[in-house]
C-alpha cells in the first residue's frame, strides 16, 4: 500500500510540476508526515531569511498564487496540503494543526531562515489562527466550557509558534460559512420536505427582486438569520446525541457514523443582498488600483447574484442540496452555536473560528480583505477582535477572493488591473518592515 501511495504521489507531483514549471521559482516537493508541500525559493538575489507557510484546511495550496508571488519578492514559501486534501467531509479540524506544525518545523530547519510567517487565505485563516493560538497559549486555547469539541491536551502541545500572521480575505471559519449557507426554511432535520414558506428568500414579500439590486426587509433578514441559527443548534444537538451514543457503545457503529445535512447550501442571503456585511462600520484603509491609500467607509464593488440557484426545485422556493459529513467531522469542523447567523455568533464555541482564535495571538498581524468580495465586514471584525499590539487592516480595491482583478459585467474590464501586484507588493513591504 505504501509503495502504491508513493507511486501515486510521484505521478501527482509530476503533473503539478508540469503546470507550474514556468513559475517564478521551481518548487521542490516534500513529504511531511501525512501532509505534503511544494517549497519555493527566489530564483535570484539574497538568500531569504523569512519563510512563509501557506495552507488551507482541505484545499490544494501547493500552487497557490502567493507561492510564486512571494517567492518572486525574495521569500521562501511552502505551499502545504494537509492530510485532508480534497476530503472535506472527513476533516477533523483540530488535527489540521498537526500538519501546520510539520510545516513550521520543516521551515525552521531550512538554511538561513530566521522568521516564519503564516499566510491564511480564505479557509486558511481559521487554520493558521488556530495553530498560532495553540502555539502561543497551549492546548487551553482549544478548550473551555463553551467549546463543542475540546482539543486534545497531548496532541496540541508544544507547537513552535510562528513570528507573524497574514490573513488574506479570511472568512470567519467553515463553521460560520456553513451556518450562513443553511436553508432556513427547513424546520425538521429528519424531513427535508417540511418547510416554512414564510422564509422563502425568493418571495417578493421578503423584498427579493430578480430584476436588479435589492435589499431584503429588516424583518425578513432577522427571522431568516435566527432560523438559520435554530437549524444549526438542532443539528449540533442531534450530532452530540449520536456522539454520546457512539462513545457509550449504544450505537450501531462504535467509532463514527455518516451525518447528513439536508438543504445544507445555497440558502444564504449575503450573495443576493449587498447590504449584509459588505461594508465596513468604520473608516478603513483602502489600497486603490493606482497604488494610493485612502481612509474611508468601504463597500464591496461586487455585483449581486439575483439568480435562483440550480438547487432550487420547481416550486421556486426550496434548495435541495445535501451535505455529507461524519458525526466527528461535523462537530469538529462545522458546528458553532449562535442566536443569529450574522451578528449573534458564539465565537468561542468552535475552534474553527477566526474571531475566537485571534484573541489568543500576540505576534504581528496583517488583516487584508478583497474589495470585490463578501468578507469585508468579517475581516474588520477579525481586526477589531485581534489581541496583537502590532496589527493592521487594509482592503484591496477591486480584488476578487482569489486576489485577482474584478471585471464588472458592464464598464471598463481593466479598471482594477493592478490588484495582484499591488497586493503582494504591500504584503512584502509589511513583512520586510518587521523582519
Amino acid at each position: 500500500m505504501k509503495a502504491i501511495c508513493r507511486i501515486f504521489f510521484f505521478i501527482y507531483c509530476s503533473a503539478v510540476s508540469a503546470e507550474i514549471s514556468f513559475a517564478q521559482s521551481n518548487p521542490l516537493f516534500v513529504q511531511l508526515g501525512l501532509a505534503k508541500g511544494a517549497l519555493y525559493k527566489p530564483d535570484s538575489g539574497p538568500a531569504p531569511h523569512v519563510a512563509v507557510l501557506i495552507a488551507h484546511r482541505s484545499g490544494n495550496f501547493m500552487s497557490h498564487i502567493a507561492t510564486t508571488e512571494l517567492a518572486g519578492r525574495g521569500f521562501m514559501v511552502l505551499g502545504l496540503n494537509t492530510r485532508f486534501e480534497n476530503n472535506e467531509p472527513n476533516v477533523i479540524f483540530e488535527d489540521v494543526a498537526l500538519d501546520i506544525r510539520a510545516g513550521v518545523e520543516f521551515l525552521r530547519k531550512q538554511s538561513g531562515i530566521k522568521k516564519i510567517i503564516l499566510f491564511g487565505h480564505s479557509g486558511g485563516g481559521s487554520t493558521m489562527t488556530f495553530y498560532q493560538a495553540v502555539a502561543e497559549k497551549g492546548p487551553v486555547a482549544s478548550q473551555g466550557r463553551e467549546k463543542i469539541v475540546q482539543g486534545d491536551s497531548q496532541k496540541l502541545n508544544g507547537f513552535p509558534p510562528a513570528d507573524g500572521v497574514i490573513l488574506a480575505d479570511a472568512h470567519p471559519g467553515t463553521s460560520v460559512n456553513f451556518l450562513r449557507a443553511l436553508d432556513a426554511m427547513l424546520i425538521n432535520e429528519d424531513n427535508y420536505l417540511k418547510l416554512n414558506p414564510m422564509l422563502d428568500p425568493f418571495s417578493p414579500a421578503s423584498g427579493f427582486n430578480a430584476d436588479g439590486p435589492f435589499a431584503y426587509t429588516p424583518e425578513f433578514k432577522q427571522k431568516y438569520h435566527e432560523a438559520q441559527s435554530e437549524r444549526m443548534n438542532r443539528l449540533i444537538d442531534k450530532a452530540m446525541d449520536l456522539s454520546r451514543k457512539i462513545t457509550a457503545g449504544e450505537h450501531t457503529y462504535r467509532d463514527d457514523d455518516i451525518f447528513l445535512v439536508f438543504r445544507g447550501s445555497g440558502g444564504g442571503l449575503k450573495s443576493r443582498d449587498l447590504s449584509i456585511h459588505d461594508v465596513t462600520l468604520k473608516p478603513c484603509r483602502l489600497l486603490k488600483n493606482d497604488g494610493t491609500i485612502v481612509t474611508q467607509i468601504i463597500k464591496s464593488v461586487r455585483e449581486p447574484d439575483n439568480q435562483r440557484t440550480s438547487g432550487v426545485n420547481s416550486d421556486g422556493i426550496s434548495f435541495n442540496s445535501t451535505r455529507v459529513f461524519t458525526v466527528r467531522s461535523f462537530l469538529s469542523t462545522i458546528a458553532i452555536r449562535s442566536t443569529n447567523s450574522i451578528d449573534g455568533i458564539n465565537w468561542a464555541s468552535a475552534n474553527n473560528s477566526v474571531p475566537n482564535n485571534v484573541q489568543s495571538i500576540s505576534v504581528p498581524l496583517l488583516v487584508t480583505a478583497m474589495g470585490a468580495y463578501s468578507f469585508i465586514r468579517d475581516n474588520e471584525i477579525h481586526y477589531e477582535m485581534a489581541a496583537s499590539a502590532d496589527k493592521e487592516f487594509i482592503i484591496i480595491e477591486g480584488a476578487t477572493h482569489n486576489i485577482e482583478p474584478y471585471r464588472p459585467r458592464n464598464g471598463n474590464p481593466d479598471i482594477y488591473s493592478n490588484v495582484t501586484r499591488n497586493y503582494f507588493d504591500y504584503v512584502a513591504r509589511w513583512i520586510n518592515k518587521r523582519y
